[in-house]
């Protein structure tokens, strides 16, 4: 799924038409690399994100407003010295590269009208959001490239600003067709690959598709395409060129028999034509579909980076303390054989002869099998005796100081391993924020280390997130079902929110949700309601990779929690199991 030259030629054609003539009212910049423009349009105000992330570049006008610190940074703050109030007169595209040129019209302190030229560059790790004078000078960018990052070009105040040239390929939309034919079937190469290498802006998926609609197989030489096959594929070229010329676009995503997208194009890729097709109005709102959880996925991702690189050091560190611990335990297993020697030594220790080495007597705590003793040759039977119980008094010291302790450890495993999980679903900065409540309480980092007052992110002026609470689901049907983001949630939903006769449901010896479906007066719950709920612990659990998982399910009566157990964990004695597939898609967020 690939922003190329042609979903980019999308973009710009329905930005072009929405932003022509409209003014800037206001410039945030919510994350590092990424800029919210408010624009006062002929059609209302719209807000245009602008992302220049490495891993996730994109360009979508999106309804969200996004919080930003309290202090703008000094790229923002320049675009409003700039161009706070300026009218955008074009957006264009250089060939079928994958930028995009805002022109600005603004006034400057002298009240001469001047240009100015905002530079959007989607490509992958190189992405970068630059802003030039409109002599090509660089004024400043949302990301400093110097000559030690890149021997290619520098990304500077004050450096010129050009389009790098790294790879020879031609302008799909200017390429005559001997040139095409000629660079084309001239490399030895899979056609499809050629494709891509030859053309700026043409993604792999729309070189399959070329290939698709010129029946060619894609994986063949470029050199073996006989001159039949070259032409037609020519012809399909051509259309597919002219269609974006003319901005004859169709965005869709296509989507699997399980609904996950498979892929999504700005024109129609018929080599999809056995999938789900659902066209969108604009790309911008195909991308704002697809990419906008995608972005925050990887946002949370980066933001919850810290939490999860402590919670895996500390989970491998307890993870060696237990294993170290329940090693040291099973060593204690031996106790009562030492207690039975020094016993039986006091009953026989008569027979020892001085300097033996051994004694094999009857043992009556085994209907009077005989028992080999080894012994001290050096000490007494009753010396040998007294060395056996105080081995045995040890190892019984041992073994209940371990037992308490390994208890606690393998709580801690198994507190660190959900809050793991819940890591990695983790979907907003309040999640987290809850999370790393927890770890705060647990006493797993301080305070301070955890951000402090100074805002979630530890940063000063970080707006603080909104208070994270449990999903809320519907059934078709109108029943309410729960589920735990994390620890102390799960604590909240299944003591002081569910009524003892509403149902519980959590994933089998698993770190996961609580799920709670709330009961109507005191009518039994349809059997797919126990089903809908049981998917629902699955896929909030750290089996949502499986196929089938197994859940526990009991009225929430039957639920207790311990005298100082850790967030999250509760025991039952009696339940119900069936058999689950991790799956939401049947219920409705609320």
């Amino acid at each position: 799924m690939a922003l190329d030259g042609i979903t980019v030629a999308n973009l710009v054609y329905d930005l072009n038409s929405t932003l022509e003539g409209s003014r800037i009212q206001k410039i945030t910049q919510p994350e590092a690399d990424e800029i919210l423009m408010t624009i006062h349009t002929r059609d209302g105000q719209r807000r245009l994100l602008m992302s220049a992330s490495a891993s996730l570049p994109l360009i979508y006008f999106t309804q969200t407003n996004k919080l930003s610190p309290m202090t703008a940074p000094n790229f923002c703050m320049l675009l409003r010295k700039h161009i706070g109030s300026g009218r955008i007169v074009r957006v264009w595209q250089p060939s079928l590269e994958r930028i995009i040129h805002f022109e600005i019209e603004h006034y400057d302190e002298m009240g001469d009208l001047c240009r100015k030229d905002l530079i959007l560059e989607l490509m992958g790790k190189y992405s970068n959001l630059i802003f030039c004078n409109e002599d090509g000078m660089i004024l400043d960018s949302i990301k400093h490239i110097g000559a030690q990052t890149s021997s290619v070009r520098e990304v500077l105040p004050g450096r010129e600003y050009f389009i790098p040239v790294t790879q020879e390929k031609l302008d799909p939309l200017t390429l005559d067709d001997q040139a095409f034919l000629e660079t084309l079937f001239k490399k030895p190469m899979p056609l499809a690959k050629a494709i891509y290498n030859t053309c700026t802006g043409i993604s792999p998926v729309i070189a399959e598709e070329l290939c698709f609609r010129s029946s060619i197989d894609s994986s063949q030489s470029a050199r073996e395409i006989p001159e039949p096959e070259q032409l037609h594929l020519l012809r399909n070229f051509k259309e597919l060129m002219e269609d974006v010329k003319a901005g004859r676009f169709t965005p869709a995503i296509y989507y699997d028999e399980a609904g996950i997208p498979v892929e999504f194009a700005s024109v129609e890729l018929t080599m999809y034509r056995d999938y789900e097709r659902r066209p969108f109005p604009s790309v911008s709102a195909l991308l704002e579909t697809y990419y906008a959880q995608r972005n925050e996925a990887s946002r949370i991702r980066q933001k919850s980076a810290d939490l999860r690189h402590i919670v895996s050091t500390l989970l491998e560190r307890e993870s060696r303390k237990l294993d170290l611990q329940m090693k040291q335990l099973s060593d204690t297993q031996k106790r009562e054989k030492f207690r039975v020697y020094g016993e039986l030594l006091h009953t026989y220790g008569y027979d020892v002869k001085p300097g033996e080495t051994f004694v094999i007597v009857p043992n009556y705590y085994d209907e009077n099998r005989e028992i080999r003793i080894p012994l001290d040759p050096e000490k007494s039977a009753s010396e040998n005796a007294r060395r056996y119980f105080e081995k045995y008094e040890k190892q019984k010291r041992t073994f209940e100081a371990l037992s308490e302790l390994t208890g606690e450890t393998k709580a801690c495993v198994d507190q660190l391993t959900s809050i793991q999980t819940f890591l990695e679903q983790a979907q907003t900065e309040a999640d987290l924020t809850q999370i790393r409540e927890e770890l705060i309480a647990s006493d797993y980092i301080k305070k301070h280390a955890a951000g402090g007052k100074k805002g979630p992110g530890g940063k000063k002026g970080a707006s603080r997130p909104e208070k994270s609470a449990p999903y809320h689901y519907r059934t078709q049907d109108g029943y309410d079902i729960y589920v735990g983001k994390n620890n102390l949630q799960n604590d909240e939903l299944t003591f002081r929110f569910a009524n003892t006769s509403d149902w519980w449901f959590h994933a089998k010896k698993m770190p996961g949700s609580h799920v709670i479906v709330k009961r109507r007066d005191q009518e039994q719950l349809p059997d797919h309601i126990y089903e809908l709920a049981a998917s629902a612990a699955a896929y909030y659990s750290a089996g949502r990779d499986a196929d089938k998982v197994e859940i526990d399910y009991v009225q929430r009566r039957e639920v207790k929690k311990p005298n100082g157990a850790k967030p999250g964990f509760v025991v039952y004695y009696t339940n119900y199991s069936m058999i689950a597939k991790p799956d939401i898609s049947q219920l409705t967020l609320i």
